[in-house]
């Protein structure tokens, strides 16, 4: 089993910037495809980026394109978004989700997913 961990949520400014982090309990990210998700309150939970399993393939949700950022880090089997410029509609609580070993694409579609992380919390003030 894979085991998500995210982190670096919090509470800033709009304008701001925060940078959300994801540990795997595998050794690397290497082999997955990645992706952030996030839900805000009495909402569904949306897709915010993706990365594919090189990490030379990445796709946004169009609320967020230009102003964040998903990257891989398979040294530290880690996957991160950048997030700058903040707008308070980007309050939510962020998910971090992995694919199967076996599939190498990004994906926007949650139920190409087989793990998912607890969540952090992000809170943008006006």
């Amino acid at each position: 089993q894979v085991r998500l961990v995210e982190s670096g949520g919090g509470l800033v400014q709009a304008g701001g910037s925060l940078r959300l982090s994801c540990a795997a309990s595998e050794r690397t990210f290497s082999n997955r495809a990645m992706g952030w998700f996030r839900q805000a309150p009495g909402q569904e939970r949306e897709f915010v980026a993706t990365i594919s399993r090189s990490g030379a393939i990445t796709q946004y949700a169009d609320s967020v394109k230009g102003r964040f950022t998903i990257s891989k880090e398979d040294a530290k089997s880690a996957v991160h978004l950048q997030m700058n410029s903040l707008k308070p509609e980007d309050t939510a609580v962020y998910y971090c989700a992995a694919r199967s070993s076996y599939a190498s694409a990004s994906s926007s579609r949650t139920n190409d997913y087989a793990y998912w992380g607890q969540g952090t919390q992000v809170t943008v003030s006006p």
